[in-house]
């Protein structure tokens, strides 16, 4: 495995929780890496003056008091998710907050830039970029990425359209640096799928969104309690770019969900809190395909130890076979 060094012996299950637009807050990351994956959040999500350094602060605090009071189990890293592309105006300002605070992982997405890179590493931190290609991840690699997220089709969000075998397959041709893998993830089973195509860790976003500490309504997080595979629709109508949203959201605010309109590509959002905030981020649900193993809202903690047993489980009955065979 190409795990990256700050990851050894802190992790409970290999996962790293994705970004979650609006949902990720300090309360779930904290959570998140206290349960023993790597708990993230775009820094977009920090609104308000001062809010993404307070943020920084308390995740850091929390943190440090645990690993001080847990000396033998320390809790997982986090991570801050940056928006590269040119329509992101906080960049420069969020990204000298990640170096003043030394956040230890940066995931950056909509473009790869070497000079957030080298920022990044002046202070010992390392870089994961989400790609939905392998033309993508060469190119991220290239400009000197640490590690790739193949966002494989299946995935809530921004997500692409190949197969997981696929990509992961085209992506270890070349790449032995660490690789995770992200497409309707939501099991500890699927854990162990991803590591089995290649994939050094899992990378889990949707099943957070149904966890107590997640900012998300009651309502988004019965939806994707009750939600299933069939109940994407995979649209680039309210970012600019393809995704992935849960069906009833987008009925319930007045759309055929099977005749959505292509949106430009030229006018991408990502809700970087300007003037021009499409509302369709409150009231259109991300999701993935993979919803449809959660059957029920409850603690981050709860949702990683039955990761952990899953996974364990599941690995059991891989090495039962490899005897058989």
């Amino acid at each position: 495995m190409a795990l990256p060094a700050l990851l050894k012996g802190r992790l409970s299950v290999p996962a790293v929780a994705a970004p979650l637009f609006i949902i990720s807050g300090p309360e779930l990351v904290i959570a998140q890496c206290k349960a023993g994956v790597v708990g993230s959040f775009p820094s977009l999500n920090a609104r308000g003056e001062g809010e993404f350094e307070k943020w920084l602060i308390q995740i850091n605090q929390e943190l440090d008091e645990y690993n001080q009071a847990n000396p033998d189990k320390p809790a997982a890293p986090f991570a801050v998710n940056q928006i590269v592309h040119k329509s992101n105006g906080r960049l420069e300002e969020d990204l000298a907050l990640c170096v003043k605070y030394q956040v230890p992982i940066v995931i950056t997405s909509l473009g790869a830039r070497e000079d957030v890179n080298d920022t990044v590493h002046a202070y010992g931190g390392i870089v994961l970029h989400d790609i939905i290609d392998n033309r993508f991840a060469k190119k991220a690699i290239e400009k000197g990425a640490d590690g790739l997220i193949a966002v494989a089709t299946g995935a809530g969000g921004h997500a692409g359209t190949l197969s997981p075998i696929a990509l992961i397959q085209e992506i270890r041709s070349w790449f032995d640096g660490p690789l995770l893998l992200s497409g309707s993830i939501a099991s500890g089973d699927a854990i162990l799928a991803a590591q089995a195509m290649g994939a050094d860790l899992g990378y889990i976003g949707s099943a957070f969104i149904s966890t107590t500490e997640a900012r998300a309504v009651d309502d988004y997080k019965q939806a994707v309690v009750d939600g299933g595979a069939s109940d994407i629709v995979y649209t680039n109508l309210f970012t600019g770019v393809h995704g992935n949203y849960l069906r009833p959201s987008i009925e319930s605010a007045g759309m055929d969900p099977d005749n959505l309109p292509e949106s430009d590509p030229s006018n991408m959002n990502f809700g970087s809190g300007g003037d021009n905030d499409s509302k369709a981020w409150k009231d259109i649900w991300g999701c993935g395909q993979g919803i449809g193993v959660i059957s029920a809202v409850r603690p981050v903690a709860d949702f990683v130890a039955d990761l952990v047993d899953e996974y364990s489980e599941a690995f059991d009955r891989l090495s039962t076979l490899k005897h058989i065979g």
